[in-house]
C-alpha cells in the first residue's frame, strides 16, 4: 500500500485538536513495519508545532526495554522531539483535559551542555558532552484510540508523547551510577512502578549514544541545552484524574506531578 502521509497527519492533529482519539494508522494509512513513513508524519507535525511558535527543547527517548521491543517485533528504540509547550513544572497542578489517554513512567533526563554533531560519536564524546542529570516523569499519551499501537502508530504519534516534569537538583554525571540506580514511583504514597537504570537498555547512557548517533545521521543532531528524556526505568501507570505522582530515583532525588480532576479553564 502507498502510505499517505498527509492524512495520517491530518487524523493526528485532529485528535490532537478535538481529544478524540483516532483508530490505528498501520494497515490503514501507513503500511505494517513502514516505520520510515511513520518518522515523516512525525516531522510534519513538529513542523506545524513550530510553526505556530512553540520552540524545540530536545528529545524522548522509547522503546528501551527490551521485552516492549520484543512485543513490538523491533530490536532498537524509537524517538519523538520535545518542544517547550510540553514541559511542566515539578510539582505543579496538570489539567487532565491537556491529555487524551494520559499514562505516567519515570526516567533519567540528560541536560547536553555541548553540541554532538558527529555520527561516530563515542562514549568519551557523550560524559563530555552531558552537563548535568536530573529525574524525570514523562506523561506518556497516545492519540491512538485504547492505545492500539504499533511501531508505526508510535512513531508517527511522536514516539507517544505528552508532557514531561524534570526535577529541580541537578547531579553531575560522574556522581550518579546510572546503570544501577533504583527508582521507584508513588501514588498515595503507594509504589506502583519500580525500577532501575540498567531497564533502559543496560544503562541510559546507551539509549543517549543511540539517539545522538542517529540524530546526527539524520543531520539533526542534538544541541547543547537539549533535554534528553532517556527511557522508562519501569512499566508505565495509567493516570487517575485528581491524583499525584512522585518519582524517586536513587542519587538524583525526586520529582512530582499533580493531575486535576476536571478540565482546565
Amino acid at each position: 500500500m502507498k502510505a499517505d502521509i498527509e492524512a495520517a497527519n491530518r487524523e493526528l492533529a485532529e485528535a490532537r485538536t478535538t481529544g478524540k482519539p483516532c483508530p490505528p494508522l498501520r494497515g490503514r494509512l501507513l503500511a505494517e513495519g513502514d516505520v520510515e513513513s511513520a518518522y515523516r508524519v512525525q516531522q510534519l507535525q513538529s513542523r506545524a508545532w513550530q510553526g505556530q511558535g512553540e520552540r524545540r527543547v530536545g528529545a524522548k527517548i522509547g522503546l528501551t526495554s527490551r521485552s516492549v521491543q520484543e512485543s513490538f517485533g523491533v530490536f532498537q528504540p524509537d524517538f519523538g522531539m520535545l518542544t517547550d509547550a510540553m514541559a511542566v513544572a515539578d510539582g505543579a497542578e496538570v489539567a487532565i483535559d491537556r491529555l487524551l489517554q494520559p499514562r505516567v513512567e519515570a526516567e533519567i533526563a540528560f541536560v547536553l551542555g555541548k553540541d554532538l554533531p558527529d555520527p561516530r560519536i563515542t562514549t568519551a564524546d557523550l560524559v563530555r558532552a552531558v552537563d548535568h542529570v536530573l529525574p524525570a516523569i514523562e506523561i506518556v499519551d497516545s492519540r491512538i484510540a485504547a492505545w492500539d499501537i504499533s511501531i508505526v502508530d508510535t512513531v508517527a504519534d511522536n514516539a507517544s508523547s505528552g508532557l514531561f516534569v524534570l526535577g529541580t537538583s541537578p547531579r553531575r554525571l560522574a556522581d550518579v551510577d546510572l546503570r544501577l540506580c533504583g527508582m521507584v514511583l508513588e501514588h498515595a504514597s503507594e509504589p506502583v512502578s519500580v525500577g532501575a537504570g540498567a531497564a533502559c537498555l543496560g544503562n541510559p547512557l546507551h539509549a543517549l549514544h543511540w539517539l545522538a548517533g542517529t540524530l546526527a545521521h539524520a543531520g539533526d543532531p542534538l544541541r547543547a541545552g537539549d533535554v534528553v528524556l532517556s527511557g522508562a526505568l519501569g512499566p508505565m501507570v495509567p493516570v487517575t484524574p485528581g491524583a499525584a505522582y512522585e518519582a524517586r530515583i536513587s542519587g538524583l532525588g525526586s520529582v512530582r506531578t499533580i493531575f486535576s480532576d476536571r478540565g482546565g479553564e
